[in-house]
């Protein structure tokens, strides 16, 4: 067996309706189809993949910081309009940058205080593996 990447996330919320909408209207996923489970929720597609599965609890669960999973994380094609989606949301979130990677990252919470991370990878930068060994040249240099 070999794993081929992740399916989907599943997150229990009593909080259906707001949870739908943070994910279509704040980080621009499409509700789509979802089988006819005996049980309330809903399936959320980037492209062809439902990629978040929400199904709707009597009572919440507990936020992402006090888990042993901490977050997942999406890959975003454009880190300037997620930055302003998530402004005019009124999202709170913090914006890094990886040393020596062509990598920026979004950290934010959702309604449930599930941690959601979104990685933007630079078209224009260096592939990962030049990125990392110049980072690695780098920091030898300095070592000597």
């Amino acid at each position: 067996m070999a794993i081929r990447g992740v399916d989907h996330i599943n997150i229990g919320t009593d909080r259906l309706d707001e949870t739908r909408a943070f994910f279509r209207d704040v980080l621009g996923l499409v509700e789509g189809y979802r089988p006819d489970f005996p049980f309330g929720g809903a399936w959320l597609y980037a492209g062809d993949g439902a990629v978040v599965h929400l199904v709707a609890l009597p009572e919440g669960k507990r936020p992402s910081s006090e888990a042993a999973l901490d977050h997942f994380a999406f890959s975003i094609d454009d880190f300037d309009d997620a930055v302003g989606r998530l402004k005019r949301a009124g999202v709170t979130y913090r914006a890094v940058d990886i040393p020596d990677t062509p990598i920026r990252q979004i950290f934010l919470r959702d309604p449930n205080g599930v941690n959601i991370e979104l990685n933007y990878r630079s078209p224009m930068a260096a592939a990962p593996a030049d990125a990392v060994r110049a980072g690695r040249a780098r920091r030898a240099a300095k070592a000597s």
